[in-house]
């Protein structure tokens, strides 16, 4: 799968995301090793805390799917109706539950368009990211 064709899939799901209070949508879709794709969207909640951001909605869905190692996410995300100037980037929690399952080398693709996008690596996001190697005996 080439990093359009996942932001592509991106986008189509950041259609679905259920934002009333920021009106901001975000989609990611997450590339398995084994090649299948999870997409997922953001879902807010009017207590906020139990908000669900798009790249744990899609790393969710895969890893209930038996997925447990991945290749790349790209992540788009914009207020309604707007192209973002900047890219949107994975929050803390965010890059901590990738981190898990992708370490730092899971190639992030930070996009505004199929044309305009960068990609980094996990680690460049979460340095010194703490991970199942730090838990081993």
């Amino acid at each position: 799968m080439t990093d359009r064709e996942l932001i592509r899939a991106a986008f189509a799901v950041r259609e679905r995301a259920y934002t009333p209070y920021s009106h901001f949508k975000v989609g990611a879709a997450l590339l398995s090793k084994s090649g299948r794709v999870f997409a997922g969207c953001n879902i807010e909640n009017a207590a906020f805390s139990p908000t669900i951001c798009a790249e744990r909605a899609a790393l969710a869905a895969a890893v209930s799917a038996g997925e447990r190692e991945f290749d790349a996410i790209a992540i788009v995300g914009s207020m309604e109706g707007r192209v973002n100037t900047l890219p949107t980037s994975p929050c803390g929690v965010c890059r901590q539950a990738l981190f898990e399952f992708g370490g730092p080398e899971l190639r992030v693709i930070l996009a505004r368009s199929e044309e305009d996008y960068q990609c980094l690596a996990l680690g460049d996001l979460l340095p010194l990211g703490f991970g199942p190697a730090n838990l081993a005996r």
